[in-house]
């Protein structure tokens, strides 16, 4: 595409994780849903921390994986967020940049530190976050480059950030910008959690074309929709938006929309040990094709094979080359 200075741009919480294996009774100490993510204040976040066995800490948030994942498949990539300009902050701007994604949200010289998500992996692979958001609250509409969304082929967003209003007023001006430019939006539904609260902004940004690509997992799925039947909510996906990509894990995923429906299998894997990042990658994958303008059951192929090298590790962020994984696995790149 002409004058397309990056395949994808995303724009979420800049978060610094903090991963631990646990057991269910540390999750049940501090009153945790298992596989849910929880906003904590600093108080929180410095109890868990206390109290945590020894830690993988990496650079994280949500989109800034799925940015990552893309920029290790070979495409141009930039991201949008917040953070202090502190020891954890500075190192998070090191580490993506050192990923090749193109970084240039000033950080903030004051106010609260660096975002946290403390990361508790259950022996079944499961994750469980706590999440201080921090800085990367503190992202605003100010945040948002007119420039560089606009030279972005697509502006990916990710669910988590409509919890601050700061943060919902630049999710909102990026997708206005994008759209004036000709370009897609795609939102990522994040978390059912996250669903729950904000059910009917989600419907409403889907509806009135605020974004065009939805990505959700299952659960995400039934709980935007309020059913526990795939089918009728996929059908009212469908109907809501431009293109719906829903995860099933192993069972793979389904594309929607008005003209198809495309299923594309999930990769094996020899043994989950971190479901964290599952989700990220996967679009990663995903986004890679669109912007390469791939069918879709290659695209879930390509996310497919994303999400199966970044469950087999703990961390949220590929360990190799997703372009020299998916040539090692016949698929095109």
């Amino acid at each position: 595409m002409a004058d397309v200075k990056y395949d994808v741009l995303g724009i979420g919480n800049a978060l610094f994780d903090v991963l631990v294996r646990t057991d269910e009774a540390f999750l049940a100490k501090h009153g945790m849903a298992k596989g849910s993510m929880s906003l904590i204040d600093e108080a929180q976040a410095a109890a868990i921390y206390k109290d945590m066995g020894p830690a993988t800490e990496v650079s994280g948030g949500s989109a800034a994986n799925t940015i990552v994942g893309i920029g290790s498949l070979g495409a141009r990539a930039a991201y949008v967020g917040k953070v202090k300009d502190d020891q954890i902050g500075n190192l998070y701007i090191h580490d993506i940049r050192s990923a090749g994604v193109a970084f240039n949200t000033p950080a903030a010289t004051d106010g609260p530190a660096t975002g946290c998500s403390y990361i508790l992996v259950t022996g079944d692979g499961e994750r469980t976050m706590n999440t201080y958001l921090g800085a990367a609250q503190d992202l605003s509409p100010a945040d948002i480059d007119p420039a560089e969304i606009a030279a972005a082929g697509i502006v990916y967003l990710e669910g988590y950030l409509w919890d601050p209003k700061n943060a919902k007023d630049a999710f909102v001006k990026a997708a206005k910008i994008a759209h004036d430019a000709k370009r897609k939006v795609a939102l990522t539904l994040s978390d059912s959690f996250c669903v729950d609260r904000y059910r009917d902004e989600f419907l409403a940004l889907m509806r009135g074309g605020t974004v065009d690509i939805v990505f959700a997992n299952e659960s995400e799925l039934h709980s935007l929709y309020m059913t526990s039947d795939f089918d009728t909510a996929l059908k009212q996906l469908r109907n809501d938006v431009n293109l719906g990509v829903v995860t099933r894990s192993e069972k793979g995923c389904m594309v929607v929309s008005v003209e198809d429906a495309v299923a594309a299998p999930a990769f094996p894997v020899d043994k989950v040990i971190d479901t964290t990042g599952a989700g990220d990658l996967f679009a990663a994958g995903f986004l890679y094709g669109l912007a390469r303008n791939f069918g879709y059951k290659q695209c879930g192929e390509l996310g497919a094979l994303a999400a199966a090298e970044v469950i087999q590790h703990i961390g949220a962020r590929p360990l190799v080359s997703l372009k020299e994984l998916a040539g090692q696995r016949g698929l095109t790149v």
